[in-house]
Order: C-alpha cells, then sequence, then structure tokens
C-alpha cells in the first residue's frame, strides 16, 4: 500500500510556480505587455528560455537568460538591481546597424580614456527603431568580467583558468538621460566585439509566467 501511495503523491506533484523573474529556468515562457512603451517586435509576445549564463564582475553576480520569441526574435533578459528592480532586455545589433545608428568615429570614442564618450544618433535601422536613444553619455570604461555559461544560482563559478573558467571580457556603457535606453559594448579577449542596445523597463513588463511543461 505505501508503495501505491507513493507512486500516486510522485504523479500528481503540483507543477512549478512561477512568481519572480529570478526563479525562471531553461523551457520556461514569460509573456510581455501589448504596451506601445515597447517595441513592436517585443508587443505581447511569448518569450522562451534557452540557456541561462552568469556576468561575473569584482562585486556581483549576475544571472542573464537568453530568450526567444514567438516571432524567432533573440534577446537576452537580466534584473538590474537598484533602489528598484527592473527589467533589462538587451538586443545585440551587428556592425551594420551600429553604421546606421552612429558616426563610426564618435562611436570609436567608447573606447578612448577617460571613458567620456558622447554619442547622438544619426538613424535607425528597421531593427533598432524604438530600441534607440537620441543621445548618449558614456558611464562605464572597460569594465573587467567573465561570462560563464553556467547558472551561478545552481552552478559553482570556477575561479581558474581552463575550459571550466569564465571568458573575459571588458564592458563599456553609455546610458540616455532618463537611463531608461543603454548601449552595452563587450570586447572580448579575442578581439571580438559584440554591441548590444538595451531597455530599462518596470517588472510588470512580464505579464505572465509559465513553467517548462
Amino acid at each position: 500500500m505505501n508503495f501505491l501511495k507513493k507512486i500516486f503523491n510522485k504523479s500528481n506533484n503540483e507543477q512549478r510556480k512561477l512568481t519572480e523573474v529570478n526563479q525562471l529556468l531553461v523551457g520556461d515562457i514569460i509573456v510581455l505587455t501589448d504596451s506601445f512603451a515597447l517595441p513592436e517586435s517585443l508587443r505581447g509576445q511569448d518569450f522562451q528560455v534557452k540557456a541561462v549564463n552568469s556576468y561575473e564582475f569584482e562585486n556581483k553576480v549576475q544571472t542573464e537568460w537568453a530568450l526567444v520569441g514567438t516571432n524567432a526574435l533573440e534577446i537576452f533578459l537580466s534584473l538590474e538591481v537598484d533602489d528598484i528592480t527592473e527589467l533589462k532586455l538587451s538586443l545585440k545589433i551587428q556592425h551594420e546597424d551600429v553604421e546606421t545608428l552612429f558616426d563610426l568615429e564618435r562611436f570609436a570614442e567608447v573606447f578612448d580614456e577617460p571613458g567620456q564618450a558622447f554619442l547622438e544618433k544619426k538613424s535607425d535601422s528597421a531593427i533598432t527603431a524604438m530600441w534607440s536613444s537620441e543621445q548618449y553619455q558614456q558611464s562605464v570604461f572597460a569594465k573587467v568580467g567573465f561570462f560563464h555559461r553556467k547558472d551561478h544560482r545552481s552552478e559553482n563559478l570556477s575561479a581558474y583558468e581552463g575550459k571550466d573558467s569564465g571568458e573575459q571580457f571588458e564592458l563599456y556603457s553609455l546610458y540616455n538621460e532618463e537611463q531608461s535606453k543603454g548601449v552595452d559594448v563587450e570586447v572580448w579577449q579575442d578581439g571580438d566585439t559584440e554591441v548590444c542596445l538595451t531597455l530599462f523597463r518596470p517588472l510588470s513588463d512580464i505579464i505572465d509566467m509559465y513553467p517548462a511543461s
């Protein structure tokens, strides 16, 4: 009887409940609001977590959720914790998008000491519309971090060199006056450079969350 009871209880376990963004795991789904404050490519869309990574800095470790939408858009989600906690949504853009958005000579000043570049937008591409701001002021210069293809909430991050260690990079960040939009530039040790446009949005922009089936 006890054996049968165990089987019965196991099959009727309650499904995992999601109440906080930081509970998201691979396979989980979020639903975004259809607010016109969001870019059209985000409004009312479902996004599924395809990977959970970790950004390690000197004084903090940040979780990053890699998401793919029902519209095939790939974005990255993290939590920006300050006086209030906000969603940070990031869209990786290509060199041609950077060239459309900014004068490349001015953009190169992001990498010049003391890190006080000021950028003005030239024009948008179809991809960057509503992700970008008219002006940006630099506030982060060559901040060293390590990127781990691991979820630090459940896996230990190796502090040693080798295949288990994080990938080192330098971070350069700029923000608009309202601190509602930004540009993150990551320069990796092999010289590869990645540029992301970032949006800072209230937690309420996620209107629903579903655990992986």
